[in-house]
């Protein structure tokens, strides 16, 4: 089993990510561009939004503007785009999933990533990909777990690495040996490419946002 934090350091650019455990979820967002990078995040009355860090400098809001983390009843959704309020809205995370598809961001084609977690302890994650042939067609690929043993996590990211275009993510969750603190996991991020983290670790929320000196 890998060590999340050597994996991280590993890679410079995951893009964004989303690691579920027993009693603790991660989410991060990164950046190449200076849209991208002029971000926090910032807590709402049912999770945390993107925010641009200087309004003034914000050009296109499109895929980088939404809420990453929703409560939806008792259960935590998790995403990398505005899927979260789809799924929010349907009141089901697989139904949610279903009528999104990856984002129009061509060559690249970023993944769409989806967790919920519910109250048992048990979570889904969800990738949808654009399929590898020319054909354009969205692969909708479902990951349901009963739950995750004492510092066991499980990653999905947008991209297997940094490239031009940007390799999505493949495989199966990669099943991760958690820290035991979040500061380690934003310390393992890109310095030059990381933005934002989320941790919630039991019923703790910490936030990092580089633009805000983290």
């Amino acid at each position: 089993m890998q060590e999340l934090v050597e994996l991280l350091r590993a890679n410079p650019y995951p893009g964004r990510g989303i690691v579920v455990g027993r009693d603790c979820v991660y989410y991060w967002i990164m950046g190449r561009s200076s849209n991208s990078r002029n971000r926090v995040f910032s807590l709402t009355e049912d999770g945390i939004r993107t925010e641009a860090h200087d309004p003034a400098l914000l050009e296109d809001p499109s895929l980088i503007i939404y809420h990453p983390v929703r409560r939806m009843g008792e259960n935590l959704v998790v995403t990398n785009g505005d899927q979260t309020d789809t799924i929010v809205e349907r009141g089901d995370f697989r139904t949610g999933c279903m009528t999104r598809e990856f984002e129009p961001d061509a060559p690249n084609y970023t993944p769409r990533i989806s967790a919920v977690v519910r109250p048992d302890g048990s979570f889904e994650m969800s990738v949808l990909k654009r399929q590898a042939s020319d054909s354009g067609r969205c692969l909708r690929q479902f990951f349901c777990y009963e739950g995750a043993d004492e510092g066991v996590g499980y990653l999905i990211s947008t991209y297997q690495g940094d490239g031009s275009p940007l390799p999505s993510f493949s495989g199966e969750p990669v099943e991760v040996a958690l820290p035991a603190t979040a500061r380690e996991v934003w310390d393992a991020l890109n310095d030059d490419n990381k933005v934002s983290l989320y941790a919630r670790i039991g019923a703790k929320v910490t936030l990092f946002n580089k633009n805000l000196g983290d």
